[in-house]
């Protein structure tokens, strides 16, 4: 079963962060997954119209970044957004990409 690494919150830094978010495919992700309520999506429930490895590289830096949670449940990766953890470590961001469009 595979496992995926996360970085200890108080190790994430905004300007890591930003970088992530600024990509427009990973953006659309993280919306994605925040429209989702807190709800675990597996990887291709989020509509991307880009080939599996890009879909999986854009995963990895949001996962690598501190944005995204995944873990296995059977055979899916669910993903969530760290929103607890990331509304405590930056008060405001995730209202914020919610709210711009």
């Amino acid at each position: 079963m595979k496992t995926y690494v996360h970085p200890v919150m108080r190790d994430v830094e905004l300007p890591a962060v930003m970088q992530a978010l600024s990509d427009p495919c990973r953006l659309a992700i993280v919306r994605q997954l925040l429209e989702s309520k807190g709800r675990a999506l597996a990887c291709n429930e989020v509509e991307l119209d880009v080939a599996k490895a890009t879909r999986s590289h854009h995963f990895e830096v949001l996962r690598a970044a501190g944005i995204i949670f995944t873990e296995m449940d059977g055979t899916k990766c669910m993903t969530s957004v760290r929103r607890a953890e990331l509304d405590k470590r930056f008060p405001g961001l995730l209202k914020l990409l919610s709210a711009a469009k």
